[in-house]
């Protein structure tokens, strides 16, 4: 039955309803918690369940004993033991936007509130007789759960004895068992290895793996435990939650270091905030914020509804990761001649956008990740980052799956795939001057903000100049044909509007591909971005040397090892006959850069693109540099000093605070050390500030930044 808004239906149609939806609920809920597979994801799991709230809200004679709004967790594993809570495990009540979250507050009265992230793993009771772990047990149905003593001492957080002394006769700890984002990506790789079906992600393996009948798999697993509440213990000798916390962790028992009781309900939301930033910073899966009355006395007054207590609330995230099918892999050519699988999936809506491809880095990667072409996958869209497939939901398979076979042969010119050296996992086309997928992805890198920042060279333009419609030439054959453009050369191109992500057609109304005349109007007369072009590359002939070098797309050479070889050497031609151990000592470069300049140069049609840019008036020197190593001495405000930039800065692209770094005579890096001069942290600084701050390195902000370029 479709989903209907619940004011809509009579008393009959929401009785089938609300039938309708306890079963789906519960048949979800025996997967999560008895099978340790998610069938579908968070997101749709949590719609279905307010769907069924709002439904039993307008017609409370239709809640049952088994609806999900009125239970916790999921039926005991008659594989395990049973264990009965000496108090009852609870679950925890959500919301989903700051209204929300506001309208709990003002039911339950004002804080302080305890504030803490809300990990994305398995509950877990621990009951300790005299500081002694005596049993540990899953949540269960809340009341009751299983036995997993034998494996919970395998995990090497968890205390078996308490520290310190004047523990209570008896007590129950509860948390969450959870595996960190890096060593889930090491079981699941270790899991194929062996043949076996990968983990969907990191709350599964967790469950999987602590649920073992043999506590040896669970031992060989990573397995963590954060501790965030205690149940059976009448007397607790303290007043707040957060000084249970502080108590707890002086016992050894391992609590988080991110809680923080906060006085305000501003101060509440801006905690959420902070923390959705931070989310795919942190070692561990959160899917939200947990906010509770930091005060125990007043947690007793308010006390628990059938299924959660009153004096906590989840705030739930926006879902960054949905279930999708699997409908394709397909392989994409990079301007180095990467060749790199891509998924093609079922278009599905995730962290704001629809989704319809998914990276999957390389053949290696298909395999590790232990996914089908046909196969239920969970994807993941954190933020603006590419979205990724996690794994897949081997649960659903039906036997139609079948499994991905790396091509022997460039998708777009036939010619063979193969590993650039000995021992490289990635496989390359080798036609690198006429294969059209590089060129059309080096031109429109090189027309990159990053590169030469020529602003009407986008990526549509790039196709539109390497590979027009019509069986016209292409203006572009190489990157040596940029600076020699004409407008008679521009003006007759029509062409395919491409995918940047997939390089494939984008599809009109009526599903055909969408041509355009790219640089001229419907009289005849040139467009704006025609003339446009012209007057970019006009103005990128004057481009910051290492700006040129960078748009070379040599391997391996980026921003800052084009500044630093531009710097010491001046030119071009001194970096280009320069030898390899010459290059190597230039600060930043390395044996392997230097090795792949010199490889490059060596190629007659790479030297073509060097000389036709000099023709056509492309400044290939840094004007006054007196000659290799002059650069290393050059003056200025941050002569010989180090800095980092890190976070979000209002005045600078990461570029241009770069730039002005080098400018100045300074070297910007990349990583922190105790070499690092300075740091210049904006918004949002993540581990380089953190890492600046323990090793006493000095921190300043963008103003002060400012202040001193200014001297």
């Amino acid at each position: 039955m479709a989903k209907a808004s619940s004011s809509s239906l009579n008393h009959d149609a929401a009785a089938k309803r609300v039938a309708e939806l306890v079963d789906e609920l519960n048949r979800h809920r025996r997967a999560y918690y008895e099978g340790n597979t998610a069938l579908i994801s968070d997101a749709e799991y949590d719609e279905l369940q307010k769907e069924l709230e709002a439904l039993e809200n307008q017609f409370p004679e239709l809640i049952t004993g088994d609806s999900p709004t009125q239970t916790v967790g999921g039926a005991v594993n008659q594989a395990f033991a049973p264990v009965e809570h000496l108090d009852r495990m609870m679950s925890l009540d959500n919301v989903f936007s700051f209204d929300e979250f506001r309208a709990w507050a003002e039911r339950v009265g004002d804080g302080p509130y305890l504030c803490e992230l809300k990990i994305d793993g398995l509950a877990v009771n621990l009951r300790y007789l005299n500081g002694e772990l005596v049993s540990a047990a899953t949540r269960g149905d809340g009341v009751v759960g299983e036995d997993v003593t034998a494996n919970v001492l395998t995990i090497k957080s968890i205390p078996k004895k308490l520290k310190g002394s004047g523990h209570p006769a008896q007590v129950e700890v509860r948390g969450e068992i959870f595996f960190g984002v890096e060593d889930f990506a090491k079981l699941n790789e270790g899991l194929v290895a062996e043949g076996k079906a990968p983990f969907a992600n990191p709350r599964n393996s967790a469950s999987g793996s602590l649920r073992q009948k043999d506590p040896r798999v669970t031992a060989s697993r990573p397995l963590q435990m954060l501790v965030h509440g205690i149940g059976a213990w009448a007397d607790a000798p303290v007043r707040n939650q957060s000084d249970l916390y502080h108590l707890l962790a002086k016992w050894g028992l391992p609590t988080t270091d991110k809680f923080r009781v906060l006085n305000s309900v501003d101060e509440v939301l801006q905690y959420i905030d902070e923390f959705e930033k931070k989310r795919h910073k942190l070692e561990h899966e959160i899917d939200g914020v947990v906010v509770k009355i930091d005060a125990l006395e007043k947690q007793g007054q308010l006390g628990f509804t059938s299924r959660a207590p009153r004096w906590a609330i989840a705030y739930k995230y926006a879902p960054e990761q949905v279930n999708t099918k699997l409908l394709d892999i397909r392989v994409s050519v990079g301007r180095t001649g990467r060749a790199t699988p891509y998924a093609v999936v079922q278009p599905v809506k995730v962290a704001g956008s629809v989704v319809e491809f998914a990276t999957l880095h390389n053949q290696d990667v298909v395999k590790a990740k232990g996914v089908l072409i046909g196969d239920t996958v969970v994807i993941r869209k954190a933020g603006d980052v590419i979205p990724e497939i996690l794994g897949p939901v081997v649960e659903l398979r039906d036997g139609t799956e079948k499994p991905f076979v790396m091509p022997s042969l460039c998708p777009d010119c036939d010619s063979p795939l193969a590993p650039s050296s000995e021992g490289d996992v990635d496989l390359r086309c080798q036609n690198s001057k006429a294969c059209p997928a590089q060129l059309r992805e080096r031109v429109a890198y090189l027309g990159s903000r990053g590169v030469l920042d020529i602003e009407a060279l986008g990526y549509v333009a790039a196709c539109a100049l390497t590979q027009p419609l019509d069986d016209a030439a292409a203006p572009l054959k190489s990157e040596a044909d940029l600076f020699d453009l004409t407008l008679e050369q521009l003006l007759p191109i029509r062409a395919a509007v491409l995918d940047p992500d997939t390089g494939l057609p984008k599809l009109d109304d009526s599903g055909q591909p969408k041509i355009v005349d790219f640089f001229r109007k419907k009289d005849g007369s040139p467009a704006e971005v025609a003339l446009k072009l012209l007057k970019n590359l006009e103005e990128a002939k004057t481009k910051p040397l290492w700006r040129i070098l960078v748009a070379l797309s040599i391997r391996h050479v980026g921003p800052v090892a084009a500044r630093s070889l531009t710097s010491y050497f001046g030119s071009l031609e001194k970096i280009f006959n320069a030898s390899e151990e010459e290059l190597s000592k230039v600060d930043g470069v390395g044996q392997t850069l230097a090795q792949s300049i010199k490889e490059w140069i060596a190629v007659d049609w790479h030297r073509e693109i060097v000389d036709r840019w000099r023709k056509a008036g492309v400044l290939l020197e840094v004007p006054g540099h007196a000659g290799p190593g002059a650069g290393d001495s050059a003056g200025g405000v941050f002569a010989g000093l180090t800095i980092v930039a890190t976070g979000s800065l209002k005045a600078f692209t990461r570029e241009e605070i770069e730039e002005a770094i080098i400018s100045n005579g300074g070297k910007a890096a990349s990583s922190v050390s105790k070499k690092t001069s300075f740091v210049v942290a904006g918004e949002n600084a993540g581990s380089k500030l953190a890492k600046a701050e323990s090793l006493g390195v000095e921190v300043i902000s963008e103003e002060e930044f400012q202040r001193r370029l200014n001297g």
